[in-house]
């Protein structure tokens, strides 16, 4: 962020140090037969941390800088953890698509930091989208929401979240126009966008992919909320009371009409069903337990032979191994990644509603899966934002991570042209 009091160097060297101390953990701690088996993880991670920095420095020219060491930091930690799951080794597949999501960071910040050229692009947003939702509904099979293509699997849900962000910052960014419906003044740009957001409602709904649901819920939420607070505008307590009433209508409804499976979720009792529908979050709960605070060692843990260990409950899997220190520290470190934009006055309304709309999206779907493997709610088989193995997912999260990054980032400043004063002429005395 600009003038953060951090240096390139000093933020490289933290990165370095969190890395360096992490690997000693393994050499102490961890599972391998010979410390050979170490050498291609710790040269991977270490060696991700100085070409990055490297490139930011010298061919990444930029005033803002903390969120691109923030996520360096959390990725190649994610490196460490999914490669000593079950056994220190290293995972090349997780390796190389958080270098994917370090690129697709970049991308993100250069497509939305200019405002005026997202807005100017609103149609093609809805094409996308368009196109996105067809793909799930022409090419992933009877009510399924992936595309298999050999040993490939594309989930084209996720990269709806970031089209979806941007409709609803493109929409939200200036006071429009409203015309009366029935009792209410709304504007057209809302009135598509609600349409937009019950199309994917509905699809989420028959592709029984209801785990991914609110997620965007919390995207159009804070659109919303942005809509009523705009600046200028009249605040209608009346809309106010209808909007939220509606909201906890729906909840009621969706959850009297939920899928069979869903019922049965919210009302396991798992440790009657330790063999059924309870067996995962039993496994993970004691996975936890028994990691205590500090662990069992890097690779020294039994939660690896569930099914979804590294995925839906990677937070005990890693809470087992590292223990719930350094899962809370992980945790911790993704969640200042998010705050950083607050931290900088946005550069316009745009970029606040796009910000919104990206922590909404991610903070809800690490609450999901974290709480759900806690048992605190109903296990609903999301992942957490860099964390979790799966492709889409960090491509996706990568692309997030841009427009985060583009909305904190202050406007880049040139060098104000100094006017050279003219010299004055004497004035002959008369």
């Amino acid at each position: 962020m600009y003038k953060n009091g951090l240096s390139y160097g000093g933020c490289t060297a933290i990165v370095l140090l969190t890395h360096g101390i992490m690997l000693l953990a393994i050499l102490l701690r961890g599972n391998y037969d010979a410390v050979q088996d170490l050498l291609p993880l710790t040269v991977a991670v270490l060696g991700l941390d100085i070409v990055y920095s490297i490139v930011l420095r010298l061919f990444y020219r930029q005033m803002t800088y903390t969120s691109d060491f923030m996520l360096l930091l959390l990725l190649n930690i994610s490196v460490i953890f999914q490669s000593c799951f079950g056994g220190v080794g290293f995972s090349v597949k997780h390796y190389a698509t958080c270098i994917l999501a370090l690129i697709l960071c970049q991308v993100g910040f250069l497509l939305t930091r200019n405002h005026l050229w997202v807005q100017s692009k609103k149609k093609i947003l809805y094409i996308i989208l368009g196109v996105l939702i067809l793909s799930i509904l022409l090419l992933t099979g009877k009510r399924s929401m992936w595309i298999n293509i050999g040993p490939i699997s594309i989930q084209p849900s996720e990269f709806m979240k970031p089209v979806f962000v941007l409709l609803c910052a493109t929409s939200i960014r200036e006071q429009h126009e409203k015309k009366k419906v029935l009792f209410f003044y709304v504007s057209k740009e809302t009135m598509i966008l609600t349409a937009a957001f019950v199309v994917i409602v509905g699809l989420q709904w028959w592709c029984r992919d209801l785990g991914s649901l609110p997620t965007f819920a919390a995207a159009y939420g804070c659109a919303l909320v942005c809509r009523l607070c705009y600046p200028k505008a009249k605040f209608s307590k009346k809309t106010v009371i209808v909007i939220s009433v509606l909201g906890a209508a729906l909840v009621a409804l969706a959850i009297r009409f939920a899928p069979g499976y869903v019922q049965d979720r919210l009302s396991v009792d798992i440790w009657n069903q330790m063999e059924g529908n309870g067996y995962q979050q039993c496994k993970a709960l004691i996975a936890i337990a028994e990691g205590g605070l500090f662990g069992k060692g890097p690779g020294c843990g039994s939660l690896y032979r569930v099914f979804a260990s590294d995925t839906d409950i990677v937070f005990s899997t890693i809470c087992e191994e590292w223990g719930f220190l350094v899962a809370l520290l992980a945790i911790l470190i993704l969640m200042s990644m998010m705050l950083l934009p607050m931290i900088n006055k946005p550069r316009s309304y745009f970029h606040t509603t796009m910000i919104l709309g990206v922590v909404a999206v991610m903070i809800v779907q690490m609450g999901l899966n974290i709480f759900g493997s806690c048992n605190l709610i109903p296990f609903t088989g999301v992942t957490i934002p860099f964390i979790s193995q799966g492709g889409s997912s960090m491509i996706t999260s990568g692309f997030l991570a841009g427009m985060l990054k583009a909305g904190q980032s202050p406007v880049f400043r040139k060098l104000e042209q100094k006017t050279k004063k003219k010299p004055r002429r004497k004035v002959a005395a008369a």
